[in-house]
């Protein structure tokens, strides 16, 4: 029997909506938030009201696209965190109300659960390839760094986290100081296309196990800019692309490095990244070569699932549909999530 879930996801400043048949997509809308760009970062109070004002339109869109009604829906699927408090409200409320208006049972998902399993999404022309469990997953974004050992859709256990800023944090909060515009990441990743990834060195830290840090990284960063600027106040603009280069090659080398050590030690080949960093070519070509070089087959999502996206909401929500495990009314968001 065919299975129709309605995802619903708005944990930061994107609303998205999309409808899942199984694990066929059949509708992805997201509506993004532009007002935060002039802020050079997520106003909490601002994403939460364009996300009042998105929220019916895109899954009105998200069901029209996906050729259905609301009477078609087997479940919905929602974020319940973690994310942004006033956000996640938003998303939470709807899908209870719409659940009590059609009686439609509720499914709360993790949103990070959710970038993990966009790795079994199919779309309608094609089958997408899907690791095979157990694999591991580098989930990178700019709020979590972590490797997660996934051995069900049910059962993940993050063996690695960031002690203190995120992959992505680095990225921005870098950017941010080369005075380059918000969201750093992207901009850091084209740029560094034109650079000489060797010309800079900088220091990498040293974790236990398989965590990671980029407090360091960032603030000796800045440190390093600040003393060559005192120099040449044109250093950064006469420099912008190697210094893009050689600090992207460092993230992804410390990012690669503690995968690699995972994978030797649960001798696991099939390896995943997800999370809105997965989208950084440096990082994509580095897990393929790392793959070439050590046999392993890895798996890079889809660019349109590297982002904050309803469609990995719904696949999560498919497969706790599978297992009852089904939401109350009270059902109420948190900003932070503990484990899976």
């Amino acid at each position: 029997m065919d299975i129709t879930i309605l995802g619903i996801e708005s944990s930061c400043d994107d609303t998205s909506a999309a409808v899942l048949c199984n694990n066929v997509l059949l509708s992805n809308v997201i509506a993004s938030q532009q007002v935060h760009v002039k802020y050079g970062g997520v106003i909490p109070e601002l994403a939460s009201r364009a996300h009042q004002q998105n929220i019916i339109p895109v899954i009105d869109t998200a069901l029209k696209d996906a050729g259905i009604s609301v009477d078609d829906i087997d479940a919905i699927a929602f974020t319940r965190g973690p994310g942004l408090l006033g956000s996640l409200l938003v998303g939470v409320s709807f899908a209870k109300g719409l659940s009590l208006a059609k009686d439609i049972p509720l499914v709360e998902v993790n949103h990070l659960q959710g970038h993990i399993l966009s790795h079994f999404i199919d779309l309608p022309d094609r089958t997408l390839p899907h690791p095979d469990f157990p694999f591991l997953c580098l989930l990178v974004s700019g709020g979590h760094t972590q490797i997660v050992k996934v051995d069900s859709p049910e059962k993940m256990d993050v063996v690695g986290t960031t002690i203190d800023d995120a992959a992505g944090e680095a990225f921005d909060k870098c950017a941010k100081v080369m005075g380059l515009p918000y969201p750093g990441g992207p901009v850091i990743d084209k740029l560094a296309k034109e650079g000489d990834p060797s010309r800079f060195k900088f220091a990498k830290p040293h974790v236990d196990e398989f965590n990671y840090s980029f407090s360091g990284l960032k603030t000796s960063f800045l440190y390093f800019l600040r003393d060559r600027v005192a120099e040449d106040p044109d250093f950064i603009g006469n420099n912008t692309a190697d210094l893009c280069a050689s600090l992207q090659h460092t993230i992804i080398a410390i990012l690669t490095d503690k995968l690699i050590k995972a994978s030797k030690h649960y001798k696991i080949k099939d390896i995943a990244i997800a999370g809105g960093v997965s989208a950084n070519s440096g990082l994509r070509m580095a897990i393929e070569e790392e793959g070439r070089k050590r046999g392993w087959r890895t798996f890079l999502p889809e660019f349109k699932f590297t982002t904050d996206n309803a469609a990995m909401i719904a696949m999560a929500g498919y497969y706790r549909y599978l297992d009852n495990k089904f939401s109350t009314l009270d059902v109420a968001p948190v900003a932070r999530a503990e484990g899976f």
